[in-house]
């Protein structure tokens, strides 16, 4: 695909950042708060979480999981995610998400910012590879940037997907790609694809669970109403 090279270079990024992965979270309060919004999801049971970079939200998956086996594509990370968590009914593994099959599946799939990194074109194969990793009754919960923080990146034009050029402290500089979903045309989106969804505006991000199709004939099924995030709708 032409966002080949894209990718490539968005997790050459990542291998070379990981030192510096964790420094949002230590700068940005709403960042930290927005942490806290876990214990309001319906995490339950064995938990898939794609894209867990250096384990910031793996220990609070953990605490409301019966297992969770957390994936990343980066070596770099995972390792420091390892060091972060030490809870024996975790397990990581490194697997490049766009060509990784779960050989089982969850009750909860979970991702953080990852949804935002995806081309567009393979959003469709994502959902898909998504719900076949989710066991009957299970559901997909994710939360990412929103339009509003497209201000806080330095968007390129002319990519062969929606992109954003990042520094790292050594002056290296990556293209990424970096999507803004804006939560309506993603309920839309999602909703086309015959997922059942609600998202939530948080701040500048956004809060979603999502339930995947059903057999044929059958009403998907509603997300429950009653989820929190703690105020910020």
């Amino acid at each position: 695909m032409d966002d080949d090279a894209l990718l490539a270079e968005q997790m050459a990024y990542y291998r070379a950042g990981a030192a510096e992965y964790d420094r949002p979270y230590a700068e940005y309060e709403d960042l930290r708060r927005l942490l806290a919004v876990v214990d309001d999801l319906p995490i339950a049971g064995d938990v898939l979480e794609l894209a867990c970079g250096t384990g910031q939200w793996t220990p609070l998956l953990a605490a409301r999981a019966r297992s969770v086996t957390a994936v990343d594509a980066a070596a770099e990370v995972l390792a420091l995610a390892r060091a972060r968590t030490a809870s024996p009914t975790v397990q990581f593994l490194e697997a490049d998400l766009f060509a990784w099959q779960p050989p089982r599946r969850y009750d909860t799939v979970f991702f953080a910012f990852w949804l935002s990194h995806v081309p567009p074109t393979r959003l469709p194969d994502f959902w898909n590879s998504v719900a076949a990793a989710l066991a009957p009754g299970g559901k997909a919960i994710f939360i990412d940037d929103g339009p509003a923080a497209a201000a806080q990146e330095e968007v390129l034009a002319n990519q062969p997907a929606p992109a954003a050029l990042r520094r790292l402290d050594d002056g290296s500089q990556y293209r990424i790609v970096k999507v803004f979903h804006d939560a309506q045309t993603l309920t839309d989106d999602l909703t086309a694809l015959g997922w059942s969804v609600d998202i939530r505006p948080r701040g500048g991000n956004f809060i979603g669970i999502a339930e995947p199709p059903t057999t044929p004939g059958q009403e998907a099924a509603r997300p429950e109403a009653g989820w929190s995030v703690g105020g910020g709708c």
